[in-house]
């Protein structure tokens, strides 16, 4: 009876056993989620080198609506178009290393009636350091440097900053 009872339960296991893995090859295609990428991991490519940031900010596009309505319009609203589109300004933050100054210099140099323009790439990257994510910003120039607010009693990370305005950004995805 024993011998029987322990057999029995066995099978039942057995069987469950099988009934999951069953289950498991089913719908393993509807387990596996996509999960978003974590806005730690980044680089940037900065006139041909690739430069560490602490943060990095403005990676925005708007496109202005144009509202039309013709006088002979039966229609009592505007018709909404596409118009110019609008980048905003990227704002790069870093900790001051000495011996680089590459923004300060770009900066300087930008400042007569011909800005020195570069093309950069803002990179997310997952945890194999590949780019996931590319930004490609085209024609850039720094419009703002703005030093480290140097405080006596601080222990805070002494941090440069440098806006940039552009003439377009592209995102290429893996």
């Amino acid at each position: 009876m024993q011998t029987f009872l322990l057999l029995l339960i066995v099978l039942a296991l057995a069987a469950l056993v099988w009934l999951l893995l069953v289950w498991y090859l089913t719908y393993k295609s509807t387990l596996t989620m996509a999960t978003p990428l974590p806005n730690y991991h980044f680089d940037v490519e900065f006139g041909g080198e690739l430069l560490q940031f602490s943060e990095v900010s403005g990676l925005d596009i708007t496109v202005e609506t144009l509202e039309y309505r013709d006088g002979n319009s039966k229609e009592l609203h505007t018709t909404k178009l596409p118009g110019l589109h609008k980048f905003s300004n990227i704002v790069l933050k870093r900790g001051i290393v000495a011996g680089h100054n590459e923004f300060f210099l770009w900066i300087r140099e930008s400042m007569g009636n011909r800005p020195e323009r570069r093309d950069l790439r803002i990179r997310l990257l997952n945890e194999e350091h590949n780019p996931v994510f590319v930004w490609k910003i085209r024609n850039a120039f720094p419009v703002k440097y703005s030093g480290p607010n140097l405080k006596s009693t601080g222990n805070e990370v002494a941090i440069e900053t440098l806006e940039i305005t552009h003439e377009g950004l592209d995102v290429e995805t893996n």
